[in-house]
């Protein structure tokens, strides 16, 4: 790929542009409420299951790529639903965030009803559920705002379009979903942990920059109204905390800063390189200032499966997932699950969070677990954890 990032400006557009954004309604929407129902289980856990690239077409008849050719003539779409059952029924996640390029759709002779398959294990299993688009979603009769006005049609899917009372806004499939603490404890009515979902859109629309899209500035410019207004809620009253809640950010395209990631210092592999945008447009510099963001989870480079810190962020590939997409004959497709666990209190109740952590599971016979990590504990000194 073509090196040519750029350095957009955004600290100081960033002020200048949220004078746009707060022109927009903050009314609660029926949306905003079934975001709400997202809690800690009972066990002060709460498990996120991602799926990175299901690259889904039309189900039997779209053949499997980069298999070991005894796995050749029986290979379709199915695997990739049945191995999306499987992680369902073993790991129980209380959330499944799909990171984009959920369909091939250049491929897929009816986006819509590959979407509705793709999204059909999540759907029947009853449990919540998300996506953001990638690359990939819309390169068929249907947008990006398309597909993604379909998904949110979709049984107990808490994604959307876009944050509601915000008009002008880049991309499809902008939002935030909060998971407040377990029901009857101190933080029942307060987030605990924030999830920021985005377009990391597809390519570029710039004709003098090559190369896929970026995340824009109006999407960092509600991204850092959002952050700000979770980290007053958390740290006032009740349960007044000293530092923000964590947060964990979703989207599809990795940012230039995951090539910056130490190779000595990540748990995984990078067998892709990393296919980031040429332009750097900030939203790394911007999730940093922000200070709640401590880990980023992507797609895209589907032989990539690595997590590792980079100025103090967790920076987090999910592997690939779908057996249409391109993989690597013999390098079993995966998904990556992320789980939060709270601190007990003296009380014998649930507190804050204490840690994140996260693993793999591989699409064998046993689903083997593997690279366990943890990505951010809270600190014994009440500064943010590390």
């Amino acid at each position: 790929m073509e090196e040519m990032k750029k350095t957009i400006g955004v600290r100081g557009l960033l002020v200048a542009a949220a004078a746009v954004l707060c022109m927009g309604s903050l009314a609660v929407s029926t949306e905003e409420t079934k975001q709400k129902q997202l809690r800690f289980k009972e066990n002060g856990e709460f498990k996120i299951l991602q799926v990175a690239d299901m690259h889904y077409a039309d189900g039997k008849t779209t053949r499997c790529r980069d298999v070991l050719p005894s796995e050749m003539a029986s290979c379709s779409d199915l695997n990739t639903t049945a191995f999306l059952r499987r992680m369902i029924l073993a790991e129980k996640p209380d959330l499944i965030v799909f990171t984009g390029d959920n369909i091939y759709a250049s491929d897929a002779t009816d986006a819509a009803r590959s979407l509705d398959a793709a999204f059909s294990p999540a759907i029947s299993s009853s449990i919540p559920w998300a996506a953001v688009l990638g690359n990939h979603d819309q390169q068929s009769a249907l947008s990006r705002e398309g597909v993604m006005r379909h998904i949110v049609t979709l049984n107990h899917t808490l994604s959307r379009v876009n944050p509601t009372g915000v008009d002008d806004i880049d991309g499809f499939g902008n939002y935030n979903l909060e998971v407040h603490g377990v029901e009857g404890s101190g933080f029942e009515n307060k987030s605990v942990l924030n999830l920021y979902l985005l377009d990391s859109g597809d390519y570029s629309t710039v004709p003098s920059i090559r190369g896929y899209g970026w995340i824009k500035l109006s999407q960092q410019v509600w991204f850092q109204r959002t952050s700000m207004k979770l980290q007053r809620a958390y740290m006032s009253q009740p349960e007044a905390q000293e530092a923000p809640a964590p947060g964990l950010a979703y989207f599809h395209i990795p940012l230039p800063e995951f090539a910056s990631v130490d190779s000595s210092n990540y748990t995984g592999v990078n067998q892709d390189g990393i296919s980031s945008p040429s332009v750097n447009s900030g939203f790394f510099t911007t999730m940093v200032e922000a200070g709640d963001v401590k880990a980023v989870f992507t797609g895209h480079d589907h032989l990539n499966d690595f997590c590792g810190k980079y100025t103090g962020i967790q920076l987090c590939y999910g592997g690939g997932f779908g057996y249409h997409a391109y993989g690597k004959a013999g390098w079993a497709r995966r998904a990556r699950v992320v789980q939060a666990t709270l601190e007990k209190t003296d009380e014998a109740s649930w507190g804050p969070l204490m840690s994140i952590k996260t693993w793999k599971r591989l699409d064998d016979q046993n689903l083997t677990a593997i690279d366990v990590q943890v990505l951010w504990s809270n600190s014994t000194t009440g500064a943010g954890g590390t």
